[in-house]
């Protein structure tokens, strides 16, 4: 499945094609949501891992959850993206997509362009993704 044009006819709707690239263009709020998602996916698949590791019933440590979300804002090669990171209570969330500490993003921008460019499907972009980054991510 191709990204459908009329996806992107709303993403443009109301603003000029020169509004793709810049500081608050489309692709900075793509590259923010697709990061983001990302993340959070991440950080879902950490905690189902701890959980199933969990301490053994009749133990009352409490399971390892969310605990929020901490900007960090990091250099793409389009400009800076301030991102949401996922936290979890036990602070052992260490992301791989923008790790602990890295202010760079190189060339994601220029993938998420290509990706979309040589339409690809949303099942082989996660594919891509998680070759790419080592992240596993809905096709949705």
């Amino acid at each position: 499945m191709s990204i459908d044009k009329e996806l992107l006819d709303r993403l443009m709707q109301g603003r000029s094609p020169g509004d793709l690239f810049g500081k608050d263009g489309i692709l900075s709020e793509l590259t923010k949501a697709l990061a983001e998602r990302a993340l959070s996916t991440e950080i879902d698949v950490h905690l189902d891992e701890e959980r199933a590791e969990a301490v053994p019933e009749g133990h009352n440590e409490p399971a390892n959850r969310r605990n929020g979300s901490s900007s960090k804002t990091v250099t793409t090669d389009s400009g800076k993206v301030v991102l949401d990171i996922p936290r979890d209570r036990n602070g052992t969330f260490d992301p791989v997509l923008i790790a602990k500490y890295q202010r760079r993003f190189p060339d994601f921008d220029r993938k998420i362009i290509s990706m979309y460019a040589r339409g690809m499907t949303t099942r082989e972009i996660q594919g891509h993704i998680e070759e790419i980054y080592g992240v596993e991510a809905s096709p949705a």
